[in-house]
């Protein structure tokens, strides 16, 4: 790193932190400042929105170490004022079914000032906390929040807050690093979005050019036809426009539950039970299922042999997938059985978002219906060029898919280069006293530089 060290350290035992610069101390956040646990209310108490009540900030409203609010809830209720979020205050999430997200925080802006918050989550309430702030998102943080989840308790309690211990630096130091570290993590933020950016446009030019060659074929000088269908448009002159019931079986599962029927499960049963979070951790092919059927549960619903085209149909409406292994579905699935034309071609078509559009469906839609699919139309190339244009996709999206990697890769890498200097300022690693911005370019800094 380029930042210079401090000139003497001093022993701290702090689990992996076992020293500080020498004129640090080290501090309890019980004698910086208060934790306070947040509202607790009832179902009764849940309004429909904020002009009848007031948001309460859950863990869903902390992402990616910042307020979100996507997922609101708002309360009729009397809100005690120490439980009113202030501006500075930091929210952390203190209880949480997953492990994962305990101890997760952002701080309270203008904007949430005046929000109240659950009984799942606390805020710590101190005068250090634009300092603090930045200790909390760093792995000293995140060790001592892991130390105190076991295998039977999941949650970080207000005593266990308190009872954090923080390396602490002078009060102008403290600002200096709080300046630093919000110049430095700035430029981070900046290229991290712009590589998010990127992997929208890419993921968006991806869809386009799987959406261009399934509906206009891969020959720009090829002679065009009116489809007769809207959103279609055009299409190759010798292609065919045909309904999905006339290119495939087209059926839907049903609902089986081994709480209500344990004899249709067997969990060395020949017949795999799909559900929707088998398909959304599969990508273009599904090769197992958590769930297996009896012999008799088999029977129960409608049975897909390998190498079908299978669809989502409630909850994530149009996740295609071609299944590996034998499969009876869920009645969120929608198969397409008895292919008359390639499957790989048929994966593609209906993976095009704006065939769901067409329909007045979106991916967020709660259900399409069987007559509904049954319906949809189809474009059909010849055999020939089926083959041809899931060839040109598949290349084109590995192209694609390289890139996104790529770019994902670079995000991960900051990310680390953010948590690394965040912990290197607030655990003394690097001594950033003299340092100066001067915009995108290098810093100033003394010159010994740490080896």
């Amino acid at each position: 790193m380029k930042y210079q060290a401090y000139e003497e350290y001093k022993g701290a035992d702090l689990g992996w932190l076992n020293q500080i610069p020498n004129h640090w101390e080290i501090k309890r956040l019980k004698y910086l400042g208060d934790a306070l646990i947040g509202l607790t209310y009832s179902p009764d108490d849940v309004v429909n929105d904020e002009g009848e009540g007031v948001l309460v900030l859950r863990s869903s409203n902390v992402q990616n170490k910042q307020l979100a609010f996507d997922d609101n809830v708002y309360v009729n209720k009397k809100v005690p004022s120490k439980l009113v979020a202030q501006k500075g205050d930091i929210l952390l999430c203190a209880r949480n079914g997953s492990r994962a997200l305990i101890g997760k925080n952002a701080q309270i802006d203008d904007y949430a000032a005046g929000m109240t918050f659950g009984a799942f989550m606390s805020i710590f309430r101190s005068p250090y906390n634009d300092y603090l702030s930045k200790v909390f998102n760093s792995p000293l943080f995140e060790s001592q929040s892991g130390s105190f989840l076991t295998a039977t308790i999941n949650q970080l309690t207000t005593g266990n807050l308190k009872g954090f211990e923080i390396p602490l630096p002078p009060e102008l130091e403290r600002k200096k690093i709080a300046n630093f570290l919000d110049h430095e993590t700035a430029k981070i933020d900046t290229l991290i979005e712009k590589q998010q950016q990127l992997i929208k446009l890419l993921k968006e030019k991806r869809q386009a050019v799987i959406s261009h060659a399934v509906t206009k074929g891969l020959n720009p000088n090829a002679p065009m036809r009116d489809s007769g269908v809207e959103w279609l448009g055009e299409v190759p002159e010798h292609w065919e426009v045909k309904q999905a019931k006339y290119i495939a079986e087209i059926t839907r599962g049903a609902i089986l539950r081994p709480v209500d029927a344990p004899e249709y499960f067997d969990e060395d049963g020949e017949w795999a039970y799909l559900n929707i979070s088998d398909a959304t951790k599969c990508d273009k092919y599904l090769y197992e299922s958590k769930l297996r059927l009896s012999s008799l549960g088999s029977t129960k619903s409608a049975r897909v042999y390998p190498n079908n085209v299978i669809i989502t149909a409630s909850a994530t409406i149009g996740k295609a997938f071609i299944n590996k292994i034998k499969v009876c579905v869920h009645d969120g699935f929608i198969p397409f059985c008895s292919l008359k034309i390639d499957r790989n071609y048929l994966y593609h078509y209906l993976s095009n978002p704006f065939l769901y559009a067409a329909m007045g469906k979106s991916n967020t839609q709660k259900n399409i219906y069987l007559d509904e699919v049954k319906n949809m139309d189809v474009t059909i190339p010849s055999n020939n060029e089926q083959l041809e244009i899931v060839k040109y996709i598949e290349s084109s999206a590995a192209t694609f898919n390289k890139l996104i990697q790529q770019a994902e890769i670079a995000i991960k890498l900051m990310q680390e280069r953010r948590t690394a200097l965040i912990s290197a300022a607030v655990t003394g690693k690097i001594d950033v006293r003299n340092w100066q911005p001067v915009g995108w370019g290098e810093e100033r800094t003394p010159t010994k530089f740490m080896r």
